[in-house]
């Protein structure tokens, strides 16, 4: 039987995940890594992506989270994820989404400075993930 943590997710809005998990895969800002149970200890900077749960069924979940903090300790402490945003497929309005995508193409293409280049970057990023995060709902869903 696989060793399970304590995983959290957190928005400014709500308690996105609690659970008990045996992996997480997350993208940080020096790339991907997953998590198990008695992973060393660390606080890193995380970037919008697709997060990957195996639950304590086995089972992987997915769900988009934007950039945010995440905190690993041992032992009896918990695991948390602190992000701007966090939504399950499901959840997603891909017609917002697309409209965001959009807009933060027009953004960069109209950016002149580097730091209006970074936001619009950071924004198109996020809008991809959530458009990927939503195909991850249309393709588990059934064919007629």
């Amino acid at each position: 039987m696989p060793t399970l943590f304590k995983f959290e997710i957190y928005t400014p809005y709500r308690r996105f995940f609690s659970e008990s998990v045996e992996a997480v895969l997350i993208t940080l800002a020096d790339g991907e890594i997953c998590i198990y149970a008695n992973h060393s200890n660390f606080v890193a900077p995380s970037l919008s992506c697709i997060l990957r749960i195996k639950n304590n069924k086995g089972e992987w979940q997915s769900a988009f989270v934007s950039e945010g903090i995440i905190e690993v300790k041992q032992g009896r402490f918990r695991n948390v994820l602190i992000v701007d945003s966090a939504e399950w497929p499901r959840e997603i309005d891909p017609i917002r989404a697309r409209a965001a995508k959009e807009q933060a193409e027009k953004s960069l293409e109209s950016a002149m400075m580097k730091f209006e280049k970074e936001s619009a970057k950071t924004k198109l990023r996020r809008a991809e993930y959530r458009l990927k995060a939503y195909e991850l709902k249309v393709e588990g869903q059934p064919r007629s």
